[in-house]
């Protein structure tokens, strides 16, 4: 088990092969994506753990905006790559994460 430190954050990557066919190769509007896009690295992702926070200047701990199970989006070239177990993940920092899809 991974436990993230500060405000990092364990992602697992959800690629095109993950998402349903139908939703593979567009966007949600319908706009079709070339192929080279579906090769791109993931940028959507599981938060599989959160670290508990970073501490401010005043030595108060700043609680995480993401929970374990959300889907997040996050910059393509942010996070650092790890593999456990023949299986990848990511480590970001908070900051790196854009946005939670609900």
């Amino acid at each position: 088990m991974i436990k993230p430190l500060e405000d990092r954050v364990l992602i697992e990557p959800i690629s095109q092969e993950d998402l349903p066919r139908s939703m593979r190769g567009k966007t949600k509007s319908g706009i079709v994506l070339p192929d080279t896009a579906e090769k791109e690295k993931p940028e959507q992702g599981k938060v599989i753990a959160v670290g508990p926070g970073r501490i401010d200047s005043n030595g108060k701990r700043i609680p995480m905006n993401v929970k374990k199970g959300d889907i997040v989006l996050f910059t393509k070239y942010g996070p650092s790559e790890i593999k456990i177990k023949n299986k990848e993940y990511l480590i970001a920092k908070e900051e790196d994460i854009l946005a939670i899809i609900s």
